[in-house]
């Protein structure tokens, strides 16, 4: 480098990795370019409007206490948090599909039914919800609890730092989620509920990841416990106001330098430089860092070649579709519910009360949040705009029947995002920790990489990009 030269990086990705890393480095006097292949800042954070004024998080949306990087980031910018409101009653449909059942009331063969008036405490014929107090399911407690110990010690036994160095890694890693539970899930309950847990932790399929990495995914964010907690745990909190804010204000400095509807093709590098090519023109610099997922890391073209891909053959696209209904105020609070559900049967296998202003929603307006994930997410996301509409308000009409008609329905597909390949985050499959894992931060030259899929804790959340954006700032400053 000569004497006087001011140092330069493009940064590949305007999510909250990408933002961090491109910060960190213009505060380290780097002239900074940061490339966006969408129209927005933001990546797999997304504010969409459900009323006039008010934005709800269509993408990443939780935060707890042990996310230290992401609320330091959240207060340098400004952002307050409100709590992820949960007081009352939870409600459950669990009865599953058989090939003797009905169609599913929200088949496209059958019109969905007049909501019924009652709220029975438990488990009634049919596909009767049920309501308990807490979030514990009204299934066998002995099998549930058979099934949590045994994925406590799967998410014991694995190294979050190296999950490639876990004893058996790979045995754990040729075998996937849905292996696993065939093997060691007897009871149907547990059955039942493994892939609703899978889908409301990690937006899975059981078949679509490996144990290794279900177990280290766990690990990862906290334990069982921390993750699948809100008041305490990894859904304690929101941000005010929306968690896009975050990129937003980050991008804000920048300026100009944020280049949006711009995405990569091709990254070159010689001895000197690295050079990368869109469709607009090339930008030439020092290093760049690619804060992609890796299915779209892969998709571009290196010279020199990478000397391991970012993604195996296995490697899925985390299967979520989030659903925002819209209601004048949150009636379900009314009668004594917390708006959280589980439901063996879609398109919703779940909901939350999302209503802006947590236990003080703004005037106006409620809104309840169903997450479609696993198998279920491609099937709802083939169906027509109107008919996911119908098929959501529908469901939540059952569950909810105090609920009138929504004065809006707004459907946010991950799964088919061309950017995104996917949310909360990749899935890695069978082998895939084996292959990839040793070169998942390794910098290929004068390329770096980050992103919530490189980083060994909180992988998949937004603590997880946080902190990708801040280590690849340190490997880059360390070899200046």
């Amino acid at each position: 480098m000569n004497e006087g030269h001011r140092r330069s990086a493009v940064v590949v990705g305007a999510g909250l990795a990408g933002l961090t890393a491109a910060t960190g480095l213009a505060a380290h006097g780097y002239a900074v370019t940061v490339l966006e292949a969408r129209d927005r800042v933001g990546g797999r954070t997304h504010g969409i409007e459900a009323a006039p004024g008010v934005r709800v998080d269509a993408g990443a949306a939780y935060l707890g206490d042990r996310h230290t990087e992401l609320l330091a980031l959240a207060a340098d910018l400004d952002l307050k948090t409100t709590p992820t409101t949960m007081l009352g009653a939870s409600r459950f449909a669990l009865t599953p599909d058989t090939p003797d059942s009905p169609a599913s009331p929200d088949s496209p063969d059958r019109p969905a039914r007049p909501a019924r008036p009652a709220l029975p405490d438990t488990p009634g014929a049919g596909d009767e919800p049920a309501t308990r107090d807490g979030r514990f399911p009204p299934l066998d407690a002995v099998a549930l609890g058979d099934l949590f110990e045994r994925l406590t010690e799967l998410t014991d036994a694995v190294r979050p730092e190296a999950p490639w160095l876990t004893p058996d890694a790979e045995r754990l890693d040729a075998l996937t989620a849905a292996d696993w539970a065939e093997q060691h899930l007897t009871h149907p309950d547990a059955r039942l509920f493994f892939p609703l847990f899978l889908g409301e932790m990690c937006a899975a399929d059981p078949a679509d990841l490996s144990v290794l990495h279900l177990a280290f995914y766990l690990r990862s964010g906290g334990g069982l416990r921390y993750l699948n907690a809100f008041a305490g745990g990894a859904q304690q909190d929101r941000i005010d106001g929306g968690a896009h804010q975050l990129c937003e204000r980050l991008a804000e400095p920048l300026g100009a330098r944020v280049r949006l509807g711009e995405p990569v093709r091709a990254v070159h590098q010689d001895d000197r430089s690295v050079t990368v090519h869109t469709d607009r023109g090339a930008h030439r610099a020092d290093v760049a860092v690619l804060a992609l997922p890796p299915l779209l890391a892969d998709a571009i073209a290196y010279e020199p070649a990478l000397p391991a891909p970012r993604a195996g053959d296995r490697t899925a696209r985390g299967c979520a579709i989030k659903v925002h209904l819209v209601y004048p105020s949150p009636l379900w609070r009314e009668h004594g519910l917390s708006g959280w559900s589980v439901n063996a049967r879609g398109p919703l296998l779940s909901t939350v009360d999302d209503s802006p202003g947590g236990a003080t929603p703004a005037a106006g307006i409620g809104v309840l949040t169903g997450f479609v994930t696993g198998a279920e997410a491609h099937r709802f996301g083939a169906l027509t705009p109107e008919r996911q509409r119908a098929e959501a308000a529908g469901q939540a009409a059952r569950l909810f029947p105090m609920l009138p008609e929504p004065l809006g329905v707004h459907v946010t597909d991950w799964l088919d995002d061309p950017y995104s390949r996917g949310c909360y985050a990749a899935l890695l499959g069978p082998g895939d920790w084996i292959r990839t894992g040793p070169t998942l931060t390794r910098p290929h030259r004068r390329v770096h990489w980050a992103g919530t899929e490189t980083s060994t804790a909180f992988f998949g959340l937004m603590e997880g990009a946080v902190r990708s954006g801040h280590r690849v700032v340190a490997e880059i400053l360390a070899r200046a």
